[in-house]
């Protein structure tokens, strides 16, 4: 079988559109999640988000949270 040669970007668009609809819209991202690598530094972000909070304050928001869920 011979086919046209695609450009990348041509290609992409008909994979994404045939992934759409064979597996929908949110399937779809939830496949291509799994080949990002993800952005930005967990380990610098977290440390500055949790800088001025305790370890105790931490677990009793946990505590508060699942007794009212």
């Amino acid at each position: 079988m011979i086919t046209e040669a695609k450009t990348l970007a041509e290609i992409d668009q008909q994979a994404l559109r045939l992934l759409y609809k064979e597996l929908g819209v949110a399937n779809t991202a939830r496949f291509l999640k799994q080949f990002t690598l993800g952005y930005g530094d967990y380990t610098e972000e977290r440390a500055a988000l949790f800088a001025d909070v305790s370890l105790d304050e931490i677990a009793d928001d946990v505590k508060r949270r699942r007794e009212k869920a």
